[in-house]
């Protein structure tokens, strides 16, 4: 559901009219940490391929284990994760962590670390797969899954859902039906947003979507062509400027910052993140919040069926 005209020169503005976030702010920032480390493919583990996304691009098309990436993968959890952590916590601010419940597993020093900081784990999978490819049953017992291993590495039960990127017609019925509050596989805007949802019984619930970003995230140091960690430190404060500036203007708006572990954690980017933290804590108009919270609060100000 989209609402009124904002301006001549937008045909639909995202927020309604005199929407703002708690505290008449205007802005909400939503930091969204990847932790797919120790979830990726992997041959030992009984993968028929190994993990595709390295950083090299250095994937063989035969079935054999790439012990370089896989260690890759690990550093985001021994070192970048802590780094990641420790720029959160001195500037006190909270975060979403789309978590894959197998890496939570294997690292169980991280689940307790974001369970004590109050932060969100947000279902990212049992394993980092896509689900595009599997049937309904398939997908709705993958989802679950997650959810039953998130909640008992972290005490808490995820209410928002984000795909390895590609998701199946039905994934917001599935989710509807195992007591998700949200969908964030959607790029589209810079507002959250109602979708109607066709159940199995063919009556519709609404869903709230929380639109993600790609052209922010991290993945762009891996990307050709790629981010220095100047030119990505840049366009985040570039995109948060533009963001507070509309939503002063324009109406209310929402911006999202994905990391991973493994990327920007690296001594040689970590520093970006860090100066962004720095930069944005300068600004008292702006929410930095969990994606639960958004998500919640924009359900209360704003009726699916408005």
């Amino acid at each position: 559901m989209r609402f009124a005209i904002a301006s001549m020169y937008s045909s639909i503005d995202p927020a309604p009219e005199g929407f703002s976030w708690p505290d008449g702010r205007k802005l909400a920032l939503s930091i969204v940490v990847n932790v797919e480390e120790g979830a990726e493919r992997r041959i030992d583990e009984g993968d028929k391929r190994p993990e595709p996304v390295d950083e090299l691009g250095a994937v063989p098309g035969k079935p054999i284990r790439i012990h370089g990436n896989e260690s890759n993968y690990q550093y985001g959890i021994n070192q970048g994760a802590p780094r990641i952590l420790r720029i959160l916590d001195s500037a006190s601010i909270p975060a979403t962590w789309t978590v894959c419940g197998q890496a939570l597993e294997k690292a169980p020093w991280l689940a307790r670390a974001i369970a004590a900081r109050g932060d969100e784990p947000c279902n990212h999978g049992h394993k980092w797969n896509f689900t595009a490819f599997m049937s309904p049953e398939e997908e709705r017992a993958f989802i679950a899954r997650g959810t039953e291993s998130i909640l008992a590495m972290t005490g808490r039960r995820p209410s928002g859902w984000l795909s390895r990127y590609l998701h199946t017609d039905i994934t917001r019925r599935i989710l509807l039906e195992q007591g998700y509050a949200y969908h964030m596989d959607d790029y589209s805007d810079d507002f959250p947003y109602w979708a109607m949802t066709e159940m199995e019984d063919g009556s519709e619930r609404p869903m709230v979507i929380l639109p993600y970003a790609i052209d922010s995230n991290d993945m762009k140091f891996w990307l050709s062509p790629s981010f220095t960690p100047g030119m990505w430190l840049d366009y985040a404060k570039r995109t948060f400027d533009e963001l507070r500036s509309e939503a002063a203007t324009e109406g209310a708006r929402m911006m999202s910052l994905g990391l991973h572990l493994r990327i920007i954690g690296r001594p040689g980017r970590i520093w970006a993140f860090r100066e962004f933290v720095e930069y944005v804590s300068g600004f008292d108009d702006v929410w930095v919040a969990k994606r639960e919270d958004i998500a919640a609060h924009f359900a209360k100000l704003v009726p699916s069926g408005a």
